[in-house]
């Protein structure tokens, strides 16, 4: 099968498994409105068509990109209802922890949005815990607004501390200032030994001529490539890809992927895409 059919068909079946009920009703909406009003309804479907290629488009392209992962840790449920949405909308990837214990259990993530007062601990213990393990951007979110909490948590090292009630496009935008300070955040164009990769519009291309990578094999070389000169183990990888079931990839299935990616990029010894033996792979910029 050409490689373009078969990224299209992966994106196709994503697509239709998150929309597809949607996409039906309306469509059977339209077709009851036809038969009281057709010239209405033919204003209609050109709209419905108009807007569910600009959403697939939206979707494709999303799709190629790997979102930014961020642990709210909060007991607030109006909060984390709210919050996660608003993040959600943004492009990002949310995980939630109303305590520290399950803050704990959560793993790989860009940045931690993190309160004080929680039911199980203080985040202040918390926040030193992560830091000795890695580091990460946190950001304190609390209702604590006392001089002596403020200095205290951006004396520990916090990258931020915001006090509540806060305005949400103001903490988005904080984030974004945090994560690309920690160069967390993907850029347009990446360029790595004659391979440019254009994450806007999910194009691979080498020395200039276009290289056609299905959904997945696209995914893998985009975290390969934004984490240039770092070891990325196949644990982390396993951890950022689903097949189109949603379950995770196997670890011969990524052996599998790897030495495809390698084919398509000419890349059949292992220079550019060089294997950790037992660990992982790392892509070396020249």
């Amino acid at each position: 099968m050409d490689n373009k059919v078969l990224r299209d068909a992966e994106i196709g079946a994503e697509f239709g498994a998150e929309f597809g009920d949607t996409f039906r009703k309306q469509l059977s909406m339209i077709s009851c409105f036809r038969k009281v009003s057709p010239n209405s309804a033919s204003r209609l479907i050109e709209t419905f068509k108009i807007t569910w290629y600009n959403r697939k488009r939206k979707f494709i392209i999303e799709k190629g990109k790997i979102m930014n992962t961020i642990l709210l840790v909060e007991d607030s449920e109006s909060i984390v209802i709210g919050l996660k949405y608003s993040l959600e909308q943004e492009g990002f990837k949310v995980i939630t922890a109303k305590t520290i214990e399950k803050a704990e259990q959560s793993t790989d993530y860009d940045l931690i949005l993190l309160d004080i007062t929680l039911p199980d601990g203080n985040g202040f213990d918390f926040f030193k815990e992560i830091k000795k393990k890695q580091d990460i951007p946190v950001i304190f979110l609390t209702a604590r607004d006392e001089e002596i909490d403020i200095v205290k948590g951006l004396d520990l090292g916090a990258e931020d501390y915001i006090v509540k009630p806060f305005r949400v496009k103001e903490l988005i935008s904080r984030i974004k200032v945090a994560l690309r300070r920690y160069n967390k955040i993907t850029p347009n164009i990446i360029e790595c030994n004659g391979i440019t990769l254009d994450t806007e519009n999910m194009e691979v291309k080498k020395d200039g001529n276009s290289i056609e990578l299905t959904s997945l094999e696209y995914k893998i070389l985009l975290m390969l490539f934004t984490n240039k000169n770092k070891l990325v183990t196949r644990e982390m990888i396993l951890n950022k890809i689903w097949d189109l079931a949603g379950n995770y990839v196997n670890d011969n299935t990524l052996t599998v992927y790897i030495k495809r990616i390698r084919e398509k990029i000419g890349d059949n010894e292992g220079k550019i895409i060089k294997t950790i033996r037992g660990v992982g792979y790392k892509v070396e910029s020249k």
